[in-house]
């Protein structure tokens, strides 16, 4: 295993593709470091930079709910809003914030925008938090 994690360290995109390890852009992480981590294998400082930036799209509770609202189906800018209780003009902002985080994806439908969230792993980072703090 440790072979395993050096070569992501050292390998290229197309190396760490080929074995298979999830790689977002330029993160390569492997797979397993969730479920075990040892601190000879410390990830770089920019990944977790990276990783700290993305815990802070969750400090805002506007966002939060425009999650929430988005789980398991798609919705409109209007419709989010009146789910949350927020002005369009909130809602898009937060949305932009969102977007760049890669947490939701939108899709054009004649004049409206569509938006829904990017991938299953927001959905379990949600469910996640919420099981963490009702404990």
């Amino acid at each position: 295993m440790e072979e395993k994690d050096e070569m992501v360290r050292s390998g290229s995109s197309s190396d760490i593709a080929a074995r298979g390890l999830e790689r977002e852009d330029e993160c390569a992480c492997p797979a397993s470091i969730v479920e075990r981590f040892e601190i000879e294998s410390m990830p770089d400082e920019e990944l977790l930079y990276d990783l700290a930036d993305l815990f802070k799209v969750f400090g805002d509770t506007t966002r939060i709910k425009i999650l929430y609202a988005l789980m398991g189906t798609e919705r409109c800018v209007a419709d989010i809003a009146d789910i949350i209780g927020a002005t369009q003009s909130a809602v898009s902002h937060q949305l932009r914030t969102l977007k760049q985080a890669r947490l939701v994806k939108f899709q054009r439908d004649g004049k409206n925008v569509i938006y829904s969230l990017s991938d299953d792993h927001v959905y379990t980072m949600l469910a996640q938090g919420m099981t963490h703090i009702c404990e």
